[in-house]
């Protein structure tokens, strides 16, 4: 049963993914007010309207930034759901809430470590080794920050570059202005089937012969994973990056850490 108390409990939630208004939905029905950090105003829109829920949008630049909205809204304890690659603002959570002595919970995607023939990790978007590329038809499900780097490497080892990338303002711009050719690029969202039937249309359409994206724990990954398996495909899963807590505790699942806040706030 909600205790009372919890109707003056401020929690801070960051999570540029759908595990942030997952989260916020369980936090807001135990009457918690949940503030909630978000990069972009497409990814706030994912969260449900709640005169209890406060939609913050931008970027926090240093642990500064993150102690001073900590004291200013009352924080009891902060949620980092953010994108399991999303490595800096993971560390100034850390390093701020330590300062502070402030709970900090992760959460996070539990990693499931594929071992057939064709699925194969690397350290690095550029982490293809010891494999000859030459005419082989990559496509890059790596998002758009990274995108004109990555292919400019794999072109440049003699591979023919496909991406797919969302359809925002932003990922549009950098794939069109990447040296990745317009006919190859697709803008879709990723499937949320079990078919992935636009994913494996795509690959059909282009030939892929390699797939390569990040082990982010997403649909997109998982659409990745049951196209390529039973295909004559290779996908190429970059490994998340590693992260020592300080003074955090980290989940896997929703209702083992609302569980734990219940007790504990």
């Amino acid at each position: 049963m909600q205790n009372q108390k919890n109707c003056y409990e401020n929690v801070w939630i960051l999570s540029g993914t759908s595990d942030g208004p997952a989260l916020a939905n369980k936090l807001l029905e135990l009457n918690y007010t949940v503030f909630a950090s978000v990069v972009t105003h497409r990814a706030g829109n994912s969260y449900v309207k709640n005169p209890k829920l406060h939609i913050i949008t931008g970027k926090l630049s240093n642990e500064d930034e993150i102690i001073q909205f900590i004291q200013k809204n009352k924080i009891q304890f902060v949620i980092d759901a953010t994108h399991p690659f999303a490595l800096i603002i993971s560390q100034n959570l850390n390093k701020a809430c330590k300062l502070i002595n402030k709970p900090l919970l992760v959460f996070e995607r539990k990693p499931s470590i594929r071992k057939e023939n064709n699925f194969n990790y690397i350290s690095s978007l550029k982490g293809i080794k010891n494999i000859d590329l030459e005419n082989k038809n990559i496509l890059l499900a790596i998002g758009s920050r990274f995108l004109n780097e990555t292919a400019s490497y794999y072109i440049s080892c003699g591979a023919n570059l496909f991406t797919r990338v969302l359809p925002t303002h932003e990922s549009i711009s950098k794939a069109f202005g990447s040296c990745i050719k317009n006919s190859n690029i697709a803008i879709l969202e990723p499937s949320k089937t079990k078919e992935s039937l636009l994913e494996k249309t795509l690959c059909d359409f282009w030939r892929i012969d390699y797939v390569l994206c990040r082990e982010s724990g997403s649909y997109s990954q998982k659409n990745w994973e049951r196209i390529i398996f039973g295909s004559n495909m290779k996908l190429f899963l970059v490994k998340r990056p590693e992260l020592k807590y300080n003074n955090a505790s980290v989940f896997y699942q929703y209702d083992t850490l609302v569980d734990h806040i219940t007790r504990k706030y």
